[in-house]
């Protein structure tokens, strides 16, 4: 399950901008890919020193470098210097509960957003920070680890398919968040069929494990309301962003992401209804077991109040009782009196609909 809160006390007293890893370390060493391209050409490369990408910042084709891993300080500020990152946005990189934003230093925009994939195994939800950096002629994207949602833009690029080659970095940074909000909705679906089988389950047998089950989903739907709510002011901001780093073309598409952010931020909304209603719909299944069982015992306990009477009666020790000295006292004065009692209360239970 996605943590809630991030533990950030390793940063408490340090001064603004310390460039300090915080959060868990999802990846045992840092991998860089390097794609760079325009219409005409396309290279993709893995490299091992960041140091053999800063030659590219000045070409005039659109060059992606993708980082693997941010527990890597060092690495974190020298690409700060070279590109020149400012000493707050290096923090925001390596301190990965950040909440999703988006900020213009006039030279390069910088975008902070959640990835989400469901987890099969785990039956959860799965959780990274993105930090993406787009400059002039540069994208760099910052991960926490290896695997993403972004396979199908590299091959777009590879294939030079649709229009992303004939574009810009920033056509290039809204495929990336566009690619990420799209998979949102592949979680949605996930997500959409755990709540079904646990209402099945609710109605038919609901137990402990159910409860604890509803519990998980409230906190899972929980941490996918924190992270999509605030990429809609993201989003809404590159839209309405004055940089020239945007272009006019770009903006449309900004708002076709806007318009599946606000779709998705509907659909957690009638999900945490559906798993708040949960719990009504568990004690109330709860309840009914309950009067059922109640029910039986209470006819039970009603036939047995005059049968009782009738034992009592006949239990007392006198000596001089009419029917003691009686032949059939026994098999007709008793029990087909306590059999007829029986079979009438059970037809007037049944007259009543309470059978």
């Amino acid at each position: 399950m996605a943590r809630l809160v991030n533990k950030r006390s390793k940063k408490a007293g340090l001064p603004p901008g310390s460039v300090v890893h915080t959060g868990e370390r999802k990846a045992e060493s840092v991998r860089i890919t390097l794609i760079d391209y325009d219409e005409a050409n396309y290279k993709q490369e893995d490299v091992t020193e960041i140091e053999q990408c800063f030659a590219l910042k000045t070409t005039p084709t659109v060059t992606w470098i993708n980082i693997d891993g941010v527990h890597d300080t060092g690495l974190i500020e020298r690409v700060g210097k070279h590109f020149g990152l400012h000493h707050l946005v290096q923090e925001d990189i390596v301190s990965t509960g950040q909440r999703p934003k988006f900020e213009d230093y006039d030279d390069y925009l910088f975008v902070v957003f959640r990835m989400l994939t469901y987890d099969e195994q785990e039956r959860a939800i799965d959780s990274e920070q993105v930090s993406l950096v787009l400059g002039r002629n540069f994208v760099i994207s910052f991960q926490e680890r290896v695997g993403d949602v972004f396979e199908q833009v590299r091959e777009r690029i590879k294939a030079g398919k649709g229009r992303i080659r004939k574009m810009g970095c920033d056509y290039l940074a809204y495929s990336l968040i566009d690619a990420t909000v799209d998979n949102y909705f592949s979680v949605m679906e996930r997500m959409g069929e755990r709540i079904e089988a646990l209402e099945e389950k609710l109605v038919s047998e609901p137990d402990e494990k159910t409860l604890n089950e509803i519990h998980d989903l409230k906190s899972e739907m929980l941490y996918l309301r924190k992270s999509v709510w605030p990429l809609r002011e993201v989003i809404n901001g590159l839209e309405k962003s004055e940089s020239d780093l945007i272009s006019g073309g770009t903006n449309i598409y900004f708002r076709d992401v806007y318009d599946h952010t606000i779709q998705i931020i509907d659909t957690i909304e009638s999900m945490r209804d559906m798993v708040s209603g949960m719990l009504d719909i568990y004690l109330s299944s709860l309840s009914n077991r309950l009067n059922a069982v109640m029910k039986v015992l209470t006819i039970i306990a009603t036939i047995f109040i005059p049968l009782s009477f009738f034992t009592g009666v006949y239990g007392m020790n006198f000596k001089y009782m009419p029917e003691l000295g009686w032949k059939w006292a026994y098999p007709l004065g008793f029990w087909v009196f306590i059999i007829m009692v029986i079979c009438g209360m059970l037809l007037f239970f049944r007259h009543k609909k309470w059978l």
